[in-house]
């Protein structure tokens, strides 16, 4: 038995007389649980089953991807301007906003009544699937034939942190487990020496929600996602003192982990093993990682394809080391640029400036890391997605009912754009459809849930099965109040 399957078998009883006598009720009645449905086929926690994946390589079921590379683009690109076409909404750019169009609906900044704009640079049809894609993304434009649309994304949150923890945990408050959280719960990872779940930032700034986007939330804090650096020691602290031996650092480790196994049986605190599965990580972390974050192994003409910035926190750094970890069997991998907020208070956030900006940043490595996935046979059971929070509004920002000098779009909950490559699904296709001016999603239309469905389903997990109980309810990435569905349309 490893640690983290023992970290789940002694959460909720814990050995001390102690905790046997404040909670004995509750923890022989979850002994019982576990004994009766071990055989069950359910994948909660009491049956063992979680981090054990079957002889498919899934936990219910063989999976398209083994794992996910997830790009997100915090603050939320303008699908207007990138992938969504709207040539009706070109006729009505200038003109004062429809009465219809504002009723009922909630915006960040819009006050009055805005006037609609157009699409702010010029689309062309590419590739044998004709996709729409604007001219900000040239080199994303060679490979959209591997490309899955989803252009009927929609969700209930129009401010970036409630949306952004919808989007990544399925909850907009806080204390949910995140979706690379629960992918590692369930699955583990491939490589005992890398963390299941590392996160890379990049753009200057965290994401809205800060770290809770990749949190573990109510699962056990051993399967939060683990932020690295592409600059210096990829965790801080990483490397040995000066002066200090890696057998010093393993002779003080074994007298931590001495006490910290005394604390776990006096007091029965779950976490304590968590504390002693973290320290063994960066122990054996101290090799792998080092190997695993140095780009400096890759030929001059795979940074060149990349557009790596030796010495920067960059997002084409990032990318190259996404493939790299991929390789190495790290089963979710997730990357944040920041920055993609398009309004119209300041050139860094304008459709102008600050959006082409984002646009130049990322298309180049994006186009690479799927280039170079396929062409090291990686793609087909990796799963790339690409995608913000929410959508961008067809009429132009105001502020105090007036209008911005810089122009910008205001959140939009009702539609927007994401798409995804390899791992099991379509290529050269597109789900779904907005409305003629792109404000409203219509057709096939997905909810943050109905992905966290799909990208289980395609990792070979039943999300309805993968549970955890807490407050009183076995809960899960997909939604306990509303039907989530896999969306089966864009599965290969």
């Amino acid at each position: 038995m490893n640690l983290q399957q023992e970290l789940e078998l002694q959460r909720l009883h814990a050995s001390t007389r102690r905790h046997f006598l404040s909670g004995c009720g509750l923890g022989l009645a979850s002994a019982w649980m576990g004994a009766q449905s071990a055989g069950a086929g359910d994948a909660s926690h009491t049956n063992g089953n979680v981090g054990k994946p079957s002889q498919q390589g899934g936990l219910h079921f063989r999976p398209r991807a083994k794992r996910v590379i997830y790009l997100h683009m915090a603050g939320s690109p303008s699908q207007l301007d990138l992938f969504d076409y709207k040539p009706e909404l070109a006729k009505f750019d200038g003109m004062d906003t429809p009465a219809t169009f504002l009723e009922g609906k909630r915006f960040a900044f819009i006050q009055g009544v805005p006037k609609m704009l157009g699409p702010q640079f010029p689309f062309e049809q590419v590739g044998e699937a004709g996709n729409w894609v604007s001219d900000r993304f040239p080199e994303f434009k060679t490979v959209s034939d591997q490309v899955c649309f989803i252009k009927s994304m929609h969700t209930t949150q129009f401010n970036h942190a409630p949306a952004q923890l919808l989007m990544l945990t399925g909850n907009q408050t806080l204390g949910a487990g995140s979706v690379g959280a629960w992918a590692t719960y369930g699955l583990g990872s491939e490589n005992e020496n890398l963390p299941g779940f590392i996160v890379l930032v990049s753009g200057g700034r965290m994401p809205s929600a800060g770290k809770s986007v990749w949190g573990s939330g109510y699962l056990p804090s051993v399967y939060q996602g683990v932020q690295c650096r592409s600059q210096g020691d990829p965790v801080l602290f990483l490397s040995n003192n000066d002066g200090s031996s890696r057998q010093e650092r393993r002779t003080t480790l074994d007298a931590i982990e001495k006490l910290n196994r005394r604390a776990y049986e006096e007091y029965g605190d779950a976490e304590t093993l968590t504390r002693i599965s973290q320290y063994e990580m960066a122990f054996r972390m101290q090799t792998s990682a080092t190997d695993a974050f140095d780009l400096s192994q890759e030929d001059k003409s795979v940074h060149e394809a990349y557009g790596v910035e030796p010495g920067k926190e960059a997002f084409a750094n990032n990318c190259l080391l996404a493939r790299r970890l991929a390789e190495r069997g790290v089963r979710f991998i997730q990357l944040f640029h920041w920055g993609w907020d398009s309004h119209g208070a300041a050139e860094s956030e304008a459709i102008n400036k600050g959006f082409s900006d984002r646009c130049r940043e990322t298309d180049k490595p994006i186009a690479a890391l799927l280039k170079d996935l396929q062409q090291r046979g990686l793609l087909e059971d990796t799963l790339v997605v690409w995608g913000g929070e929410f959508g961008r509004t067809p009429m132009r920002e105001n502020r105090n009912g007036k209008e911005m000098k810089l122009v910008g779009r205001d959140h939009n909950p009702g539609a927007f754009t994401i798409w995804m490559a390899g791992g099991g699904v379509k290529s050269g296709f597109t789900l779904g459809e907005t409305d003629e001016i792109g404000y409203e999603a219509v057709v096939d239309k997905v909810s943050p849930h109905d992905l966290h469905a799909t990208l289980l389903h395609l990792m070979g997990v039943d999300h309805l099965r993968l549970t955890y109980p807490t407050q009183g309810a076995n809960q899960r990435l997909s939604n306990l109040t509303k039907p989530s569905r896999v969306v089966e349309e864009i599965i290969a």
